[in-house]
């Protein structure tokens, strides 16, 4: 099976194409771009390193999220058409989970974004090889809410965060486990990960109803929904904290 995997949910955009579960080829760039732009030149490129063409493609991964709207619609909206197009499989993998290979050992992995006024998109996993099995689903919380929810497991965690030290001060206050956190490199996103994750999901069956999960309400939607109290012909995929 030849799987291509993109990332564009944060600053960082990152393609891989495999073949079954060997690294054909990778880019990955860590540079504050639009992400529109460089996408379909970067998937290209890859293709092309790796010696596929779009034609020989079975399987589209993609981090589904959470993270940048914009960057989730981007790689989200390429995926799906790429994946009708070609008329091959689709997989949804989250921003969070694909982190999780990069922790060194496994145990519990906690990989977080920063989300703004003490809030984090994060996700509790346990990580045993290049099995990732979420223990606490992924969420917009307060990183206080975070830390409670780790005590309460009561084990040693391990961080992912690119700006782990803004937290740090909290951690040390708040945590009564032992922690440790990543170094710059783990803290990348990496789709070659996110494309092992996808070989072993089971694909979507409709292209049409899959969406970010964003995790989050937008002002758009707040006020949308500010003015239409009564209306639940949506169903909410996200959690609002104020």
């Amino acid at each position: 099976m030849k799987i291509l995997a993109l990332d564009t949910s944060n600053v960082a955009l990152s393609v891989a194409v495999l073949e079954n579960d060997q690294l054909l080829a990778i880019q990955t760039t860590n540079i504050k771009r639009n992400h529109s732009k460089q996408l379909m030149p970067i998937i290209s490129q890859t293709l092309k390193t790796a010696e596929v063409s779009l034609a020989d493609l079975d399987r589209i991964v993609v981090a589904k999220g959470p993270g940048s709207y914009t960057g989730l619609r981007i790689a989200v909206t390429t995926a799906k058409t790429l994946a009708m197009t070609l008329e091959i499989e689709l997989v949804g993998i989250s921003s969070l989970a694909m982190l999780v290979p990069n922790a060194p050992n496994d145990g519990l992995v906690v990989p977080f974004f920063d989300a703004r006024n003490q809030n984090v998109f994060a996700g509790i996993y346990e990580k045993h090889g290049m099995e990732v099995t979420p223990v606490v689903a992924d969420q917009h919380l307060s990183f206080e809410s975070l830390l409670a929810k780790i005590n309460e497991l009561g084990r040693s965690v391990y961080f992912i965060n690119n700006h782990f030290e803004k937290f740090q001060p909290m951690v040390e206050d708040t945590l009564r486990v032992i922690a440790e956190h990543s170094t710059t490199l783990n803290n990348l996103p990496n789709a070659y990960a996110l494309g092992l994750l996808g070989l072993q999901k089971q694909a979507l069956e409709n292209y049409y109803t899959f969406v970010p999960a964003y995790l989050r309400v937008t002002e758009a939607e707040r006020n949308w929904k500010e003015k239409h109290p009564n209306d639940e012909s949506k169903e909410s995929y996200v959690r609002q904290i104020n």
